[in-house]
């Protein structure tokens, strides 16, 4: 996703005169982009309970769609090759990616494979449910995008530490990236029981909100890869790179809850310690006075 984020105290920023070429190396990557979403969309339409692992490859899918559109934004920024078709191009690649294949994940293994056994008047109303909450998911996954198209300097309504780069509520690859973590988490096994697949509904709505909130989530985009950093980055991200190769499961599924945390907290904490206004003084004071 090649939207920038905002920074914290830049209120003008320059507008770049974007260029209508195309170039081959981002583009490349928002192929990727494309082509991973459309394989997970290939994939969560295939799994069934018997074959869950449709819905773990379509949740990887969805992560390595995360790798792609990190890295075309990355290298179009790097090589200062930003046009305005590539960033068309990767607008329409995330509302595959990230909108469309994690909406008909969720649907598909928190709802659809729900077991016939029971009363199929209630499986039929929790499957309905379903379709409506993956429906707002991707309506505010676009709608966000849509919004940052527009915007130039978006503010959160809980600004953080000037300087510091944020996304102005949760960028949708992370909504996406949060669904697929939680199917890779049980290895794709479709849910069983019906008040598990309302909690998954609640769970999708609540994403679908931070989405289109103005929330402050911290962005990564933020660090420059032309500049020197400190060396205890690479420690960092060895380890984590480590963490996922052996544990991935529940490795991402942490990291894509810590991200939401991160951004629920900021807002709990800037609410709780916003100074409170002295109340308006009452008619027969202002009079007095």
């Amino acid at each position: 996703m090649n939207e920038q984020p905002m920074r914290q105290g830049d209120d003008s920023p320059e507008p770049r005169r974007m260029r209508k070429g195309l170039y081959i190396l981002p583009s490349v990557f928002t192929a990727g982009n494309i082509a991973a979403g459309y394989y997970a969309i290939s994939q969560a339409i295939q799994g069934t309970a018997s074959d869950p692992w449709h819905f773990d490859h379509a949740a990887k899918a969805i992560g390595f769609a995360i790798v792609f559109d990190f890295f075309d934004g990355g290298i179009a920024r790097l090589t200062n090759t930003a046009s305005a078709f590539g960033r068309e191009l990767d607008s329409m690649a995330d509302v595959i990616a990230f909108g469309v294949a994690p909406a008909i994940l969720a649907w598909m293994w928190g709802f659809r494979m729900l077991p016939l056994a029971g009363d199929p008047d209630l499986r039929n109303r929790v499957i309905q449910l379903g379709a409506i909450a993956t429906f707002v998911f991707l309506l505010a996954g676009a709608s966000r995008l849509a919004r940052f198209n527009i915007q130039v300097n978006p503010q959160p309504s809980n600004p953080g530490r000037p300087g510091r780069k944020y996304f102005v509520g949760m960028p949708i690859p992370a909504g996406a990236g949060t669904v697929a973590a939680v199917v890779h988490l049980v290895q794709g096994n479709p849910l069983q029981y019906w008040w598990l697949s309302i909690g998954w509904g609640v769970f999708v709505f609540a994403l679908a909100f931070l989405m289109v909130s103005t929330w402050r989530f911290l962005s990564l985009k933020g660090i420059n890869l032309r500049q020197p950093q400190n060396f205890r980055w690479v420690i960092v991200i060895g380890l984590v790179m480590a963490l996922i190769l052996f544990s991935s499961q529940y490795v991402l599924f942490a990291l894509a809850l810590l991200y939401i945390l991160s951004g629920v907290l900021a807002r709990l904490s800037f609410v709780f310690r916003r100074p409170t206004l002295p109340p308006p003084p009452r008619q027969d004071e202002a009079t007095h006075a």
